[in-house]
């Protein structure tokens, strides 16, 4: 949505020229003569990573065609087989969601942990979800869109609507109040930017508890400025997360496999391929669209 709406100069890894869509679940139509792992009709996941065989095309793997070559498929590499007891509509979200999981991992979670999400997008909700998998105890999202924070309470979460509420304060409320350089601050052991603002990082160097981590995962490609000082006191860091690995794969599968919570919700909008664009701009609306789903079908 953002190279759609804004071009290429955003940070994401696709281009003019390039293939769009990288999160699909699909039927295996054709078999080459040497793939012994799969068979005409299975339900595969496409591995962005490795599925056409350069990883460099993991953000335009061509999910928005209506078939992908997986050149030279190997079983768990480049291609996933997709549990019957997972929906098509669960599937469609299996790479977001490795991309959340995978960010969770980074903040290293302990259980009984308390964490801070900033965005409802598919991420920080994928995210959310990974982190209580791990053992998080409270999460609060922050976020602007109070169609997506619905959706996020839905889910049992904690949630703030930065417009109307000032974050430090409210976070305090929920999770009780700890130790920071500067006073008082939210208990909160992970804070999470699943956005991509400047402003995000500064609310952690200003009200992130003693020991706290961040780790930022939506894409931001202005330069932060704040005081190392800050962060070697106060014995807190920050890092990144992009992209998944293996690992991610099994671990959101085992989520979706759970019928513990209701994911098919993040799915607000369904369209036929033919209406594409329109997907894209309504995925775009923040306050009606979460997560816009794509269908092909074979003739």
């Amino acid at each position: 949505m953002a190279v759609y709406n804004h071009g290429t100069n955003t940070g994401h890894k696709v281009g003019n020229g390039h293939e769009f869509g990288h999160e699909a679940v699909s039927r295996v139509v054709e078999v080459g003569k040497n793939i012994s792992d799969f068979t005409v009709g299975q339900r595969v996941y496409p591995y962005p990573l490795y599925a056409r065989g350069d990883p460099k095309r993991a953000g335009s793997m061509g999910a928005f065609s209506e078939y992908i070559l997986v050149p030279n498929a190997q079983l768990n590499h480049s291609l996933y087989i997709v549990p019957e007891n997972i929906s098509d509509k669960k599937a469609a979200m299996i790479e977001p969601f490795t991309v959340g999981t995978c960010t969770a991992r980074h903040t290293h979670p302990e259980k009984g942990n308390n964490a801070i999400i900033y965005g409802a997008g598919t991420i920080g909700l994928a995210a959310a979800v990974a982190l209580k998998h791990f053992g998080v105890e409270k999460i609060i999202v922050i976020d602007h869109s109070a169609f997506r924070l619905n959706i996020a309470h839905k889910l049992g979460l904690e949630t703030i609507n930065s417009t109307q509420t000032d974050v430090k304060t409210r976070a305090i409320e929920i999770l009780g109040a700890a130790f920071g350089l500067k006073g008082d601050c939210p208990n909160a052991d992970i804070f999470m930017d699943a956005v991509g603002r400047n402003e995000i990082l500064n609310d952690f160097i200003e009200f992130g508890k003693i020991d706290s981590r961040f780790v930022a995962v939506g894409v931001n490609n202005q330069k932060p400025d704040f005081n190392l000082l800050d962060l070697i006191y106060g014995s807190k860091s920050i890092g990144g997360s992009g992209g998944y690995r293996p690992r991610d794969v099994k671990t959101v599968m085992e989520i979706m496999s759970n019928s513990k919570y209701d994911l098919e919700q993040l799915i607000t909008a369904e369209v036929d391929w033919q209406h594409l664009e329109s997907g894209i701009q309504q995925a775009t609306d923040v306050n009606h669209a979460l997560k816009v789903l794509v269908n092909y079908h074979n003739s």
